[in-house]
C-alpha cells in the first residue's frame, strides 16, 4: 500500500501472512490497488448477496506440469489481422510491442471487447507503472465501450513505491486464476513489461543489491 508517513523507526506489525486480494465476479467493473482495495470511490467490494468476497494469497505455488493445459485450440479474437498473421494460442503468452499512439490500447480494448462479447469471457488488465491520466483514460474508454463488466483493473500508478509497482502484476494474476480455475476464457494484459521490471531493479537498489541495468533484477 501507500507509504506516506512511514519513517525510520515507526512500530509495524507482522500479520504473518501473504498479500490477500479479493477474486471472482466482485472485481469486475472496479479498479483496485495492489492490495485488492477498490480505490474508485464505488464502495466496498462485496458479493451479490451482499457476503464477503473471497480472497487468495498472490503467492501461490505454480500449477505442476500434469495440471497444465496441453491445448492446442486457437483462440479467435475477431480480429482478422491477428487471427490470419499472428494466432493467438489458448493458453499461451502474446507480446505486443509498439511505439507511442500506434494503436497497443485500442488493440486491448478490442480484444477485450470480443472475449466478452464472443467467448463469455472475462479480462484483466494489471497497469504496471502507469501514468495517471493513462488508466483514467483507460477506464473511461472501457465503460463507453460497454465492457466495463467485463474487466477487473488492477492498477499500480508510477508514482507508487516500487514494491507496489513489483507485486501488482502478481495481483492481476491471481485474479486472472481464479477465472481460469471456473473453466471461463480470460485474458490478462500486463502493461507494461518494462517498467515491471524498472520496478524490480529499483527495490533491488533499495535492498542494498547490485541493480541491474537491463534484463532481471537480483531480487
Amino acid at each position: 500500500g501507500t507509504s506516506d508517513g512511514l519513517k525510520r523507526g515507526l512500530e509495524v506489525t507482522d500479520l504473518k501472512k501473504p498479500i490477500q486480494v479479493p477474486v471472482g465476479k466482485a472485481t469486475l467493473g472496479r479498479i483496485m490497488n495492489v492490495l485488492g482495495e477498490p480505490i474508485d470511490m464505488k464502495g466496498d467490494l462485496t458479493e451479490e448477496d451482499g457476503s464477503a468476497v473471497e480472497v487468495s494469497s498472490i503467492h501461490r505455488p505454480a500449477p505442476s506440469y500434469e495440471d497444465q493445459s496441453n491445448s492446442q485450440e486457437l483462440l479467435e479474437t475477431g480480429i482478422k489481422v491477428i487471427d490470419l498473421m499472428c494466432p493467438f494460442a489458448k493458453g499461451g503468452k502474446v507480446g505486443l510491442f509498439g511505439g507511442a499512439g500506434v494503436g497497443k490500447t485500442v488493440n486491448m480494448m478490442e480484444l477485450i471487447r470480443n472475449i466478452a462479447a464472443e467467448h463469455s469471457g472475462y479480462s484483466v488488465f494489471a497497469g504496471v507503472g502507469e501514468r495517471t491520466r493513462e488508466g483514467n483514460d483507460f477506464y473511461h474508454e472501457m465503460t463507453d465501450s460497454n465492457v466495463i463488466d467485463k474487466v477487473a483493473l488492477v492498477y499500480g500508478q508510477m508514482n507508487e513505491p516500487p514494491g507496489n509497482r513489483l507485486r501488482v502484476a502478481l495481483t492481476g494474476l491471481t485474479m486472472a486464476e481464479k477465472f481460469r480455475d471456473e473453466g471461463r476464457d480470460v485474458l490478462l494484459f500486463i502493461d507494461n513489461i518494462y517498467r515491471y521490471t524498472l520496478a524490480g531493479t529499483e527495490v533491488s537498489a533499495l535492498l542494498g543489491r547490485m541493480p541491474s541495468a537491463v534484463g532481471l533484477s537480483a531480487n
